[in-house]
């Protein structure tokens, strides 16, 4: 999956240090990122490439992680490039474009970069918030309102009946293959009673012998997803379609049921578990 980048290892603590020329500079405009002029593999600019810009932190550049000894940081205001090295390309290419630690990387950061956009302002007072220096925090000078970054939970349900896995399409989106019933947690219910609720309203079916299976960090919509086996409770096995979510849905064996064309996601292991009989 996405975030398995093994031998490397990520590095969430915060605790900023002013970067040096080999550290990464990650700049975006809402979906689009500035990465190097290559054909094949991904990089992103360090701070030796873009020479206008100071190796010290400074208002502009906050810090975000880092992975093995390289740290990442990310630049509030577009730095100076040359368009004949560097260009902005859709985040899209973190789904499939090598080096996978790079990518984890780039789409982690995104995740921040939309956070702290988002939360300029106080949501109480309207006050400037202003970055915390201990933790990855920042707080209203004015109210004394705190915000951290915020994870949405949500689930990815393979639910199994009679050897056959319950696959679907989703509607209105550019997303073509199959996947598995999926759903944000509401607030006030457990992760397990989403599996429920959510499985209940896009195909009218009830589920029984709920079994977790793992989670995934998924930045690309700013989730935690728990992944779950489940299998159906009752006989009657017949869909109802909910047609706002989803564009078809229909039971599927091992053989029949579709991969999707990357390995990145929890969707796309436990189809596989399916497939090869390991549930």
């Amino acid at each position: 999956m996405i975030q398995d980048i093994a031998p490397h290892i990520y590095h969430n603590e915060y605790r900023p240090v002013p970067p040096e020329n080999n550290s990464f500079l990650l700049y975006f405009n809402k979906d689009e990122v500035l990465i190097k002029r290559q054909q094949d593999t991904l990089c992103f600019p360090c701070f030796q490439d873009v020479p206008a810009l100071k190796p010290e932190l400074s208002d502009d550049l906050l810090y975000l992680f880092s992975i093995d000894t390289f740290t990442f940081y990310l630049a509030k205001r577009q730095p100076d490039f040359d368009p004949t090295l560097f260009e902005m390309k859709s985040i899209r290419i973190f789904r499939d474009t090598p080096p996978g630690w790079l990518s984890f990387a780039g789409i982690t950061a995104h995740q921040l970069y939309q956070w702290y956009e988002s939360r300029r302002f106080c949501g109480c007072c309207g006050h400037f918030l202003i970055h915390s220096k201990k933790e990855r925090m920042i707080y209203c000078p004015d109210c004394g309102l705190i915000e951290y970054p915020k994870l949405s939970p949500a689930v990815i349900v393979g639910i199994i009946h009679k050897d056959r896995l319950l696959m679907s399409k989703y509607a209105g989106r550019g997303i073509t293959h199959y996947a598995l019933i999926a759903g944000f947690a509401e607030i006030g219910e457990t992760i397990e009673e989403t599996v429920k609720r959510e499985v209940f309203e896009e195909v009218g079916l009830h589920v029984k012998n709920l079994r977790y299976y793992k989670s995934q960090p998924w930045s690309f919509s700013g989730s935690l997803l728990f992944g779950f086996f489940a299998e159906l409770d009752g006989e009657d096995d017949s869909i109802t379609l909910d047609t706002q979510e989803l564009a078809t849905a229909g039971w599927f064996t091992r053989e029949e049921a579709p991969a999707q064309p990357l390995n990145i996601s929890l969707t796309s292991e436990m189809i596989w578990k399916f497939k090869n009989g390991e549930v």
